[in-house]
Formats: structure tokens, C-alpha cells, sequence
């Protein structure tokens, strides 16, 4: 397994003393911290229906100020456009074929789903998010590349029981930046139910922020995760998780982990 630099694998963000060090470091963000937590504490008092309940709704606070910045775009669009293509050319590089069916979850705008929908053949792409205001905004990133002829599925959910969705049906199933915004409970529904979808040979690629220190989270929004918290929760549910080394090479501070049906 290929580290990330040392710092950030041994960094509890969720402490004290690290959100003084980091404020005195960073005077610039304290404030831009604050309206954020501020922010979060009255959606979660307002959306009390659990954790996908509450993050839709920090979606759509998110979408309505930026559709890109909502999905982990950063301050520009070229950032944008760079993730979606570094998703893509990392599917590629492993085998994605246009005959494949592919199932995106939190699919966000398109970010590398416009890629991906422009690759496969028409009707193989499946996107799904907990945020109708981003499927909206998608919508509008499938017209502006002009690939409504390849009639790809766009699906608001409620959960990741996928229970909507037919037996053995991905080849690829692909979950950026997901996880990292997820409580572990969401992550065990998903994987839970991921296997049934799934078809025979295919794999699930997901990233996660990886720590390894304690596992903690930021405002309910960010969460760190052991990688072998992850693997034994996929081996709960009859699945193989394999550490992608090959990903830790490219620049993004996630981590990627391979799922696939244990032989």
C-alpha cells in the first residue's frame, strides 16, 4: 500500500487542537469555517430524518450557491473538468469498454458522468443521487454537451438499498467522493445491497478519505475511515476489497478501494 504524506494519514481533524493549529495557520478560513458549521447545525435541526436527509439538504444549500464547488469541483471550472477527466482516464486505463453498464452513484452534475455517458453505448449509463437540485443541474450538463442520444438514466433516491434496480445488472459501478460524506452505516446499506446489482466479474471502485489514526468526522459532512474498517465491512456482505495503489499515485487526497463478489 502506497502512503499518503504521513501528516494527512495521522491528522484527526476533528480535534481541538488540531482546529486551533490550523486556524492560526490559516486566519483566512476561519471565518468561511464558521458560517459552514453554523450553516450545518441548522439544517441538521431543520432535517431530522437522519443523515441522507440532512446531506440532501446540504446539497441543495451547496448546488444553489455553485453546482460545481457542490460536487468537490473547486474554485474553478478547469478544476472541475481535471477530476472528471481523472475519473475517466482511470476507468479507461482499467478496461471500461462502451458495452459495459455503468451505475454512478451520487453522480453529482456530470462531473465524469458526461465522460462516461459519451463513452458508453446508448442507455448503459445509470447516475443516481440523493439530490434532485444536482440531477437538475446534470440535466443541464447533459445538454450543454449535446448527449441526450445516448438516453442515459438520471435517478433521485432516498437510500443505497438500490432495491429499484434489477439483478446483476453493472458491469462498473463507480462511487466518487461518496463515502467520504458518509456515516458508516450509510456505507454498510450500499454494500450491503451492491452485490445483488452487481453482475458477475464486475467491480464497484469507491473513494474515501483514509486515516489512520482514529476514525472521526468533520460536521457530520466529512468523514475518515481505516481502510481495513472498509474491507471488513465488504466481507461481511460476501465482497473482496482491494486497495488500488495505482490511484494513489494521482493527484487527489481520497483513497480508492476495488469491490468485487468473492470467488
Amino acid at each position: 500500500m502506497q502512503d499518503r504524506p504521513v501528516s494527512r494519514l495521522s491528522t484527526n481533524r476533528s480535534r481541538i487542537s488540531h482546529k486551533v493549529r490550523y486556524a492560526l495557520r490559516h486566519p483566512r478560513r476561519v471565518l468561511p469555517h464558521v458560517r459552514r458549521a453554523s450553516r450545518d447545525t441548522w439544517l441538521r435541526l431543520r432535517h431530522r430524518g437522519g443523515h441522507v436527509a440532512y446531506y440532501r439538504a446540504v446539497m441543495a444549500s451547496d448546488t444553489a450557491r455553485s453546482p460545481e464547488a457542490a460536487v468537490g469541483g473547486g474554485p474553478s471550472h478547469d478544476r472541475w473538468l481535471a477530476i472528471g477527466q481523472m475519473q475517466f482516464d482511470y476507468l479507461r486505463e482499467h478496461g471500461l469498454r462502451p458495452q459495459d453498464r455503468l451505475l454512478e452513484i451520487g453522480c453529482g452534475n456530470l462531473r465524469a458522468g458526461w465522460r462516461f455517458i459519451d463513452h458508453l453505448e446508448p442507455g448503459h449509463y445509470y447516475g443516481i443521487d440523493i439530490s434532485p437540485d444536482i440531477l437538475i443541474e446534470a440535466k443541464k450538463t447533459l445538454v450543454r454537451y449535446g448527449l441526450q442520444h445516448k438516453l442515459p438514466y438520471l435517478t433521485p433516491v432516498e437510500d443505497l438499498t438500490l432495491d429499484f434496480l434489477p439483478d446483476a445488472s453493472f458491469t462498473v459501478v463507480h462511487a466518487h467522493s461518496v463515502f467520504s460524506h458518509s456515516p458508516l452505516e450509510v456505507i454498510d446499506e450500499c454494500l450491503a445491497n451492491i452485490g445483488r446489482v452487481l453482475a458477475p466479474g464486475g467491480f464497484f471502485d469507491f473513494t474515501y478519505d483514509r486515516t489512520e489514526t482514529r476514525e472521526h468526522q468533520v460536521l457530520g459532512e466529512d468523514f475518515y475511515y481505516r481502510t481495513e474498517t472498509l474491507t471488513r465491512l465488504a466481507a461481511r456482505h460476501g465482497l473482496v476489497a482491494r486497495f488500488m495503489d495505482d490511484w494513489e499515485r494521482l493527484p487527489h487526497g481520497q483513497s480508492k478501494l476495488r469491490v468485487t463478489h468473492a470467488v
